[in-house]
């Protein structure tokens, strides 16, 4: 058991590239079927719950409802009341970053962080269009997806190549800010 604690507090401090010596304990997928470690992989080509977009599709769309909300769910380590992560972020414009919304596992505080923002952002519609990303080959969006799924928004969409995908099709990134755990 104190293995296991330390394996997964050693993953939470390390970054995603250094995870796979260290993840041999942890189980790929949760039993409820989230992708639990090794995040950086490659995907598969669809998400049962959401419709899959290229960077065209989502400018498409975008033009269609201007109201789409785009959740990046990028991780950012929180250590001490902080976030640690010391590279620049960038996302797609209008853009809310809720960092480690689309981990494997979350701890109630985490859930009820990302279950408030998701309401708040959508002003409880769980109708409302929401476009969840990351990376390129990251299950960090498709776990989102599940997750909004499973807390009932019903009009997903998961950009597969997130930030790589739209940066290759010459679109624009901003600067990004996680929004503040509270």
């Amino acid at each position: 058991m104190l293995k296991t604690l330390l394996t997964a507090f050693a993953l939470t401090l390390l970054p995603v590239a250094a995870a796979p010596s260290y993840a041999a304990d942890i189980p790929l997928f949760t039993e409820d079927g989230y992708r639990n470690t090794l995040y950086r992989s490659p995907t598969p080509t669809f998400h049962e719950q959401a419709q899959t977009l290229e960077p065209s599709d989502l400018v498409a769309l975008q033009q269609q409802h201007p109201e789409l909300l785009l959740i990046d769910v990028y991780r950012n380590p929180w250590l001490r009341g902080v976030y640690t992560l010391q590279e620049q972020h960038s996302n797609l414009p209008n853009s809310l970053w809720l960092a480690n919304c689309g981990d494997g596992v979350l701890d109630a505080q985490w859930a009820a962080y990302c279950q408030q923002q998701f309401a708040q952002a959508t002003e409880g519609n769980k109708a409302h269009p929401i476009v969840f990303y990351c990376r390129s080959d990251c299950w960090l969006g498709w776990n989102a997806i599940k997750r909004a799924d499973a807390l009932g928004y019903s009009n997903l969409y998961w950009l597969r190549d997130g930030i790589d995908g739209w940066q290759q099709a010459d679109l624009p990134l901003v600067p990004a800010q996680p929004v503040p755990f509270q």
